[in-house]
């Protein structure tokens, strides 16, 4: 992106955006290819002109020296996390003077938490709804960043009167984690309809990729999954859309988060805030050229995945929402008081402590 034009107007400074308010109102879907079981999300027209990925995030110098190596721990086949193999095949990472290594894992939250907290990998990347609880256990782990929005959804068969989360009262609900994101998500979305998520439903666990078998036995009338799985599963037209974590107040919220391991933090700050810039860069650069966003993430796709496929998707999920500072921390408390309501956090949680807690700045001056 060139910054020369002579009538261009001025940049805004990445923190005044993502700090501020600006977060919330940029945060409207990009919308979904697709036919009638792909709900389209129409939002108004963006200039991604005006936004400034390459500049840094404050006057801090920039890291000299030989690159910095660290490791990042993702999950390789969450499409909604198109942006780290973005950030190396478009050198934002290099940009930064550091040399990442991606590390695909797989193992339960509080063992990714405790390989960050003690230094197995330097960060990581996960979902919220998935992170918050063990966080209360006190790791050494800091969350620096959303990433982007739109990762869960409710499916039903095409033909189902299910058509809203306010339809699922007496409802069987196939599931691929009791603790998962995605159940925490929908019982937070039933509390808010009206309904008791341990009374008024039953979920019942699956492999995950059991789950669509589970509602075309009969034996569930909803499924719940995230992408790639729930977007390939909707293409045939035997399943429709019925919910998703970009529905209502949550269209402005980040799903994903960054975790940064706490000695990072307190030993090499410019190295914390160079890998969350790299990263919140590749997001932006994700947003404004989803087609090569598509094509990074193409070697980690499911094979039954096609280069549209991916492109549908990366246009889907929000990545030109990704908050740090006081947006974060909003966004944070405001997960913690949604699972307070479904009883995943205690009733006495004070919940601005706890995201003021779990929570680091690496942009404050």
């Amino acid at each position: 992106m060139s910054n020369d034009d002579h009538n261009r107007k001025p940049l805004m400074d990445r923190r005044s955006l993502l700090r501020g308010g600006a977060a919330a109102a940029l945060a409207a879907p990009l919308g979904v290819w697709g036919a009638q079981a792909f709900p389209f999300r129409q939002a108004s027209p963006i200039d991604f002109s005006e936004f400034p990925i390459c500049r840094t995030a404050s006057e801090a110098p920039a890291l000299t020296g030989a690159p910095r190596k660290l490791k990042l721990s993702w999950n390789a086949g969450a499409v909604c996390l198109a942006p780290l193999p973005v950030a190396i095949d478009h050198g934002f990472f290099q940009k930064q003077n550091l040399d990442v290594e991606l590390v695909n894992y797989s193992g339960s939250t509080d063992q990714l938490l405790e390989a960050i907290a003690t230094g197995k990998s330097d960060a990581g990347l996960g979902m919220a709804l998935r992170w918050l609880k063990p966080l209360e256990q006190g790791f050494d782990v800091k969350i620096v960043a959303g990433t982007h929005g739109g990762c869960l959804r409710a499916l039903a068969p095409a033909k189902s009167e299910v058509k809203s989360v306010a339809d699922f009262k007496g409802k069987t609900i196939a599931v691929g984690d009791m603790a998962g994101p995605d159940k925490n998500f929908f019982s937070i979305q039933l509390a808010k309809a009206g309904l008791n998520p341990d009374k008024d439903v039953e979920w019942r666990q699956y492999p995950g990729n059991l789950v669509r078998l589970a509602v075309e036995k009969g034996e569930a009338q909803i499924g719940l999954a995230s992408d790639p799985l729930a977007y390939l599963w909707l293409k045939d037209g035997e399943l429709k859309e019925v919910g998703s974590n970009l529905d209502g107040p949550y269209k402005d919220i980040s799903c994903c988060i960054v975790g940064v391991r706490g000695s990072l933090l307190r030993d090499d700050p410019l190295v914390a805030r160079g890998l969350t810039q790299a990263l919140l860069d590749a997001a932006m650069f994700a947003s404004q050229n989803p087609e090569k966003a598509a094509k990074s993430f193409q070697p980690y796709a499911p094979k039954n995945a096609t280069i549209e496929d991916l492109l549908g998707m990366v246009k889907y999920h929000t990545h030109h929402h990704h908050p740090v500072g006081d947006a974060l921390k909003r966004e944070l408390k405001s997960y913690a008081d949604d699972l307070k309501t479904v009883s995943v956090f205690k009733p006495s949680t004070d919940t601005t402590k706890f995201a003021e807690r779990i929570y680091a700045d690496v942009f404050r001056v």
